[in-house]
């Protein structure tokens, strides 16, 4: 049941149609994602990094260092957000809702020329991250920002080429985290929203799912461009979208497989060049009226 709750909507993008569908994960990939290690940040290397105020507690993020990094120059950031955990399904996909279990920022940027941040929901009472919804909100969203001020001040990240990505939970993350208020809503450039929308399903077990709240959320895009993937279709969330009446580039990807999973970003198909092609685009038009 728990399952169910917390992952219907990944059911529908492909349990019910059965294994024999066609499955992503038979295609082979051609990157694969760097595992968590320890140590200090460093190009190609994927790390486990704790926050002063955090040592000594459960509360860390994965930051990757492109292989092209060099100390004194600048770099567009992908923040990212992990799905829930505890989900399988029966074409072999899975979450663990863990900082090291995504995968978007690699795929996209192939390991060169982005920093990639996959940062925790904070459960600040427990004092570590949550693999299930969002721990505490308002924690999370100030872990983001510090996250945020942080890497571009330490590592060289463009403050004004910042992108904020997510999968399943996570891309529901990219309104509710993203955009739960002006402060953390003025950190991005573009958001990339693969499987799920905050406010198209108003039943998820959380405060604030109903779709007035994430109206409100929403209005703090303020015009600036969404990528929108989802397994077969796209319909139920252009569709929410255009109802809210808020204006923005959407640009919506469907993906020809039922899985749900972020893990097509590791593979050389048309819809990955699709998305690289828009994030090169949106940093290309920044300035631009």
């Amino acid at each position: 049941m728990r399952t169910t709750l917390l992952l219907g909507i990944g059911l529908l993008c492909g349990m019910a149609a059965g294994a024999t569908e066609r499955n992503m994960n038979q295609l082979p990939a051609d990157l694969k994602t760097p595992a968590l290690t320890e140590g200090e940040p460093a190009p190609g290397k994927r790390v486990r990094q704790v926050w002063p105020e955090w040592v000594g507690t459960g509360v860390y993020h994965a930051l990757y260092l492109p292989m092209d990094w060099v100390p004194g120059r600048t770099y567009p950031v992908i923040v990212e957000y992990a799905g829930n955990g505890d989900y399988r399904s029966a074409f072999g996909d899975v979450s663990n809702g863990t900082v090291e279990g995504s995968n978007l920022g690699y795929g996209i940027s192939g390991g060169r020329g982005f920093i990639w941040v996959c940062l925790p929901f904070v459960d600040a009472a427990r004092k570590q991250n949550a693999t299930h919804w969002w721990g505490d909100p308002d924690a999370t969203a100030a872990y983001c920002r510090q996250s945020a001020e942080r890497i571009c001040t330490q590592f060289g990240g463009d403050a004004k080429a910042v992108f904020l990505a997510g999968f399943s939970r996570g891309a529901i993350a990219c309104n509710y985290i993203g955009l739960r208020d002006d402060a953390t809503a003025r950190l991005w450039v573009g958001f990339i929203a693969h499987s799920h929308y905050d406010g198209v399903i108003e039943t998820w077990p959380y405060s604030g799912a109903d779709r007035a709240s994430a109206l409100a959320r929403l209005q703090r895009l303020n015009g600036r461009p969404v990528f929108i993937s989802d397994a077969q279709s796209v319909d139920q969330t252009r569709l929410y979208l255009e109802a809210t009446g808020v204006r923005a580039p959407f640009t919506y990807q469907v993906l020809p497989w039922p899985n749900h999973s972020d893990a097509w970003v590791l593979r050389d198909v048309p819809e990955r060049q699709k998305l690289r092609e828009w994030v090169r685009s949106v940093l290309a038009s920044r300035g631009r009226p």
